[in-house]
């Protein structure tokens, strides 16, 4: 049975992506193709999904918008938000279900004919799992094998992915757009990477017209992002971005100290419980990586809590050692 329980993610993105700006932003930025620059995206609108089979829909979000050519007539955009763990080994075939649906429909309502012919689609995929896209991409692919001259008359259709963790940093340097902080948010290491897109996002989203997007990403940093993070788990929830940016700035140096305090306390406790002299426990050492690898505390400073040297600290953290007890 398929699961249907809504996660933050799923309503969070298809309302991001039910922006015209946003999906303007995402083919800009991470579609490298040609056609791309032949779009007049303030012709923007979404088209109704209602045609969706049932089993498309509780699978998937199903996000269609349509979009002019530069030189008239329209293409179609057909977005798939995928936020499973596992990559689903059929989504080329789905896809290929999903786009000749809309194209049924399409001619169904009549808005196109045998003259003009059927319009392009463009079916893009958004996967923000935690392993990385292999599925195949082309239908074709997922065929068993079979006679040269079978293979001739089997589908292909192929769809594009936007895998979020494999994005490369270069991609994401040259984005300008509003996706591609999305995309930075999701993966931003540490508070200090999260901030520096949440400012981004201030300036960007300032005018009176982006009040919904700057709601929508306000409410999904707090059930997401934050918390991802293990911050703001007893934050009462926020109205605006300006708040979660004062929130952090205040209180990230109470967490700093009282994470500090913290491990130490669990050091001195193991130390006891196996009879080791106290000095540079485990629990105080893995606390300080941690707010080292969460942007928390500067490198330096953690080794001088740890009473060692700065080369000697960084070492044993991409050894993932634990100082020896003395």
């Amino acid at each position: 049975m398929i699961n249907t329980e809504r996660t933050p993610h799923d309503v969070a993105y298809k309302q991001f992506f039910s922006n015209p700006e946003m999906v303007a932003s995402l083919l800009r930025d991470f579609v490298p193709e040609d056609f791309v620059s032949e779009l007049d995206f303030s012709t923007l609108e979404r088209y109704p999904g209602s045609w969706v089979t049932g089993d498309l829909r509780e699978r998937h979000d199903d996000i269609v918008w349509r979009v002019g050519w530069k030189k008239g007539r329209w293409c179609y955009v057909a977005l798939l938000l995928e936020f499973q763990s596992t990559p689903d080994h059929w989504m080329a075939l789905r896809m290929l279900s999903y786009t000749a649906l809309l194209l049924l429909d399409l001619v169904k309502s009549g808005q196109v004919n045998r003259e003009e012919g059927l319009p392009p689609v463009f079916p893009l995929v958004i996967y923000n799992g935690s392993r990385n896209w292999q599925a195949p991409q082309d239908v074709s692919e997922l065929f068993a094998d079979m006679p040269g001259s079978l293979r001739a008359f089997c589908p292909r259709h192929r769809y594009f992915l936007l895998d979020e963790g494999c994005t490369s940093q270069e991609t994401l340097e040259h984005a300008t757009g509003l996706a591609a902080l999305l995309v930075r948010l999701e993966r931003a290491r540490n508070v200090d990477e999260a901030r520096e897109v949440i400012k981004e996002l201030i300036r960007r989203l300032s005018a009176p017209e982006y009040g919904g997007l700057r709601r929508e990403f306000t409410v999904w940093l707090h059930r997401v992002v934050l918390r991802r993070m293990d911050i703001a788990q007893d934050v009462e929830e926020f109205h605006d971005l300006q708040e979660v940016d004062d929130m952090l700035e205040e209180r990230v140096p109470e967490w700093k100290n009282d994470y500090i305090w913290q491990g130490w306390r669990q050091g001195r406790e193991e130390g006891k419980k196996e009879g080791l002299t106290l000095g540079r426990e485990e629990g105080f050492l893995k606390a300080l990586v941690s707010l080292v690898e969460n942007g928390l505390l500067p490198v330096g400073t953690a080794a001088a809590q740890a009473e060692m040297s700065e080369e000697e600290f960084v070492a044993r953290m991409k050894k993932q050692e634990t100082p020896d007890q003395q």
